[in-house]
Order: structure tokens, then C-alpha cells, then sequence
């Protein structure tokens, strides 16, 4: 396949809401498209998005830009959507995802009176999804596990709590916080250590029910943490490994006994939509964090649709994309 152009378009995207970060709140997202073009006609889409708080440079981030763009023009050659092109089987159309990413401290803020379905939760319920995702330990672990408890008594049947810590907790913390969830229904946990080890994940998630994940801890990601996993869950971010070096982690954890969850970082549409074919390619049947699109005022492009809960995926063949005119 012969290259004839190759250009870098870059983009600031406002933010409808602040995203907290654990360096602060960012109020746009910056990053570049890659277009490369062929001399048979194709184009190729790839976003670089770097996001240090996630651990996405911007060497990580243009990385996955020209492997996603390359992987475009491939999938596209060979007549495939890029998450069947990726997977080797038929392709995916839509992937379950969870709602939002709300603080328990903005939940509890939420008015009481508001009317029926006006509420962050009713409203997740309504719109078909059966997770929703809240920050977890940004508050005392004393008013964390109130609120836990303020929200979980409002749940309506059917949806499930995700709960990200973010490596807020002690040890100790973290123990006090899991005890308060039991008999509760939690999806799971992502990230409860500040100091995350091993030995520590491994007695936490033995006294609990549900998974406790790793996401942003990827020093811990050795042929130990393999062989014995100390949690249940895998929570893989693409432009952090790449999109194939995703589909091969993905396939060693799953080999392990892990479940698998992808997520975004907030990336834009042309990112989002990579993020959600590699979700298709390696975990299918699971609930991923891909329902990010809403976050931001303006897009590079249109976004996959969110319909009953299930992120809608492109059926041509390759990434999908199409560029904002």
C-alpha cells in the first residue's frame, strides 16, 4: 500500500463539564488527528490525545495515532471492520457500556425533589444501561461510605454501581470502604491503593464478592501478576499500549482468568471509535467505559451512538471515521 500524503490536523475540543483529573480539572481536550492517504484512494484516521495523568505521553499518544491510522488503511484493504479485521471473527455491532463518571460527592449534591426521571440515576435506568460509574475517594472514607449508602438505597432495580478510587486509600481505608459494600450491588472497583502491591490487592479482593480492578497500576503487569492475579479485572486504556500490544494483553489476562474492561481517556471521536473496535475485538460481552462522546461540546468528527446502552459500532470496513467538515 503506497502512502501519498500524511498530515497532522491538530484540534481543541471545549469540555461541556470539567473532568477531574488527579492533577486537577481540564476544561478542553487538545490533541492531533493523523490522515494518511493512498495512492488507490483510501484514508487512514488516527488520534493522538496524550493525557499524562493516564499515563498516555505524547510519545504513547502519537504511537497509537500512526498504528491506528495504518490499521485503518489495512482493515480497510482486506474489506473488514477493524474490530472483526482485529479479532479474526464476525464483526461486533454494538458493545454494552457504562453511564457517566460522577463523583458520589455531585450525586449527593443532585436535589432531592427533583422530578420523577430527573435524577443521575433514574435517568442512566431509563436510557437502558445496567452500570453506572461514580469517582470514588475524594471525600473522607467516612462520607464515602454514607453516600454509598444514600445511593445505593436510591438504585433502581437493575442498575449496578462501578466504583473508581484512583489509588486514593490506605490499606486501612481501602479495608474500610470494601466491608461497607457488602450485600450492595457493585459492579466493581478499580484502583483502591495509593501504594499498590500484590499482597495488599490480593487480601482486599479476598473479602469481597465482586472484582477489584487494576487500571492505571501497569507496573504491576509482570508474568507474576499473571500467573497468580491478585484481582479480578483488567482495565486496558489502548493509546497507553497500543492498539496490538492491547489485543495481546487482553488476551494474556483473559488466559489468566480476568475479566476485561476498555476504556477511554476522553479521547475524541476518531480515538473513541479505535478504543470501542478493540472493546469488539477482545471483550465483547463485557460492559466497557467507551459512553464518553457526551463530555465533549464539539467533536472531531461524529461519535459512535449510544442506543439502549450499547455504543453503536461501524459496519464498513476499517475504523469508521469520517472528519468533522
Amino acid at each position: 500500500m503506497k502512502l501519498v500524503a500524511a498530515d497532522w490536523l491538530p484540534y481543541a475540543l471545549p469540555l461541556k463539564r470539567p473532568w477531574q483529573t488527579s492533577r486537577g480539572e481540564i476544561g478542553e481536550r487538545r490533541g492531533r488527528l493523523l490522515r494518511l492517504q493512498t495512492a488507490d484512494g483510501l484514508t487512514g484516521w488516527g488520534d493522538c490525545a496524550p493525557l499524562p495523568e493516564f499515563g498516555i505521553d505524547e510519545v504513547a499518544a502519537a504511537a497509537f495515532a500512526e498504528e491506528t491510522a495504518h490499521l485503518d488503511l489495512i482493515a480497510q484493504k482486506a474489506g473488514l471492520p477493524l474490530n472483526a479485521w482485529l479479532s479474526g471473527e464476525s464483526p461486533i455491532s454494538s458493545l454494552a457500556v457504562n453511564c457517566g463518571f460522577w463523583s458520589f460527592f455531585a450525586a449527593e449534591r443532585a436535589p432531592k425533589e427533583a422530578p420523577l426521571g430527573c435524577s443521575i440515576l433514574e435517568n442512566a435506568a431509563a436510557a437502558g444501561y445496567s452500570v453506572i460509574k461514580f469517582k470514588v475517594g475524594v471525600r473522607p472514607v467516612a462520607e464515602e461510605i454514607a453516600n454509598l449508602h444514600r445511593l445505593a438505597a436510591d438504585l433502581p432495580p437493575g442498575l449496578n454501581l462501578r466504583l473508581d478510587a484512583n489509588r486514593a486509600w490506605s490499606f486501612a481505608d481501602a479495608q474500610s470502604f470494601l466491608a461497607a459494600c457488602a450485600g450492595l450491588p457493585i459492579d466493581g472497583l478499580e484502583e483502591p491503593l495509593a501504594e499498590p502491591n500484590s499482597v495488599f490487592l490480593q487480601n482486599l479482593q479476598a473479602t469481597v464478592a465482586f472484582p477489584l480492578a487494576i487500571d492505571e497500576s501497569v507496573h504491576l503487569l509482570d508474568a507474576h501478576f499473571f500467573r497468580h492475579p491478585p484481582v479480578r479485572r483488567l482495565v486496558i486504556k489502548p493509546p497507553r499500549h497500543g492498539l496490538l500490544a492491547s489485543v495481546e494483553l487482553a488476551l494474556r489476562a483473559r488466559a489468566s482468568g480476568l475479566e476485561v474492561i476498555v476504556t477511554s481517556s476522553l479521547e475524541s471521536a476518531c480515538g473513541l471509535l479505535a478504543c470501542a473496535h478493540l472493546a469488539a475485538a477482545v471483550a465483547p460481552e463485557a460492559v466497557h467505559g467507551l459512553a464518553t462522546a457526551d463530555w465533549l461540546a464539539s467533536d472531531t468528527g461524529p461519535a459512535p451512538a449510544i442506543v439502549g446502552g450499547r455504543l453503536q459500532l461501524p459496519t464498513v470496513a476499517g475504523l469508521g471515521f469520517q472528519r468533522a467538515s
